[in-house]
């Protein structure tokens, strides 16, 4: 089993998800006592969240290559970045270390391709859902993704940010993010990216009509397969 090494804490409540998702995956596999051998390095989110508003980009991805070299040093053998807007500096985290980084985006651009599913709607912060690092890896894969209209995508980030990165879970918010889901199923999407690791937390399959494809927990399950391969 080859050691998985985490960046966390974007937003911990997230990332308890994947050390969660991660080891009962392998003791499903592998049963008994088994568990995954990995780290995880938790980082402050508040300093990650003032460079997103900053725009200080570089920043934020020379913080997250440091944090990716400890692991490597630490014995982590591949990385696993707990979350999707932060991809956005896999560039920076790549430069520093000589193990591969296992992408959030590649990872559920295959998922879909096995549900024959071509056109998507993308739900996620700001970042993710207007700018092109992460919509281009999904499109790439040849599927089509739609987003929400400029009010909806701030409503949609504002959730993330101000409940769910706090553990906040408000049903006028499930409600909400249901109505933006059915609009985009409207204009032509046959399922749904929850693009951000936190939106889990809020929507689940029941809660539309197409299939939902969760990236905290493909991107988990997808650094089970890569450490057992």
């Amino acid at each position: 089993m080859k050691t998985i090494g985490l960046i966390g804490g974007m937003s911990w409540e997230s990332s308890s998800a994947y050390y969660q998702m991660i080891n009962e995956e392998v003791k499903k596999r592998l049963g008994g006592l088994h568990s995954a051998k990995c780290l995880l390095y938790s980082v402050d989110f508040a300093e990650v969240e003032r460079y997103q508003a900053r725009g200080e980009w570089e920043k934020a991805g020379m913080l997250l290559g440091d944090v990716a070299l400890s692991l490597e040093k630490g014995g982590a053998e591949f990385i696993v970045i707990c979350t999707n807007t932060m991809h956005k500096v896999i560039e920076y985290i790549e430069e520093k270390i000589n193990i591969p980084v296992l992408h959030i985006a590649e990872a559920t651009a295959a998922h879909i391709k096995k549900s024959n599913v071509s056109t998507v709607g993308l739900l996620g912060t700001k970042f993710t859902m207007e700018q092109d690092f992460y919509k281009s890896r999904i499109e790439s894969n040849g599927i089509k993704v739609l987003v929400p209209d400029l009010s909806e995508r701030d409503m949609v980030h504002k959730v993330i940010y101000e409940e769910l990165c706090l553990g906040n879970i408000q049903q006028a918010s499930r409600d909400y993010y249901k109505k933006v889901i059915k609009r985009l199923v409207d204009s032509g999407a046959e399922g749904i990216i929850l693009g951000c690791t936190e939106i889990g937390m809020l929507i689940k399959q029941e809660d539309s009509e197409v299939p939902v494809f969760d990236t905290t927990v493909i991107h988990a399950i997808e650094s089970v397969n890569a450490a057992l391969e």
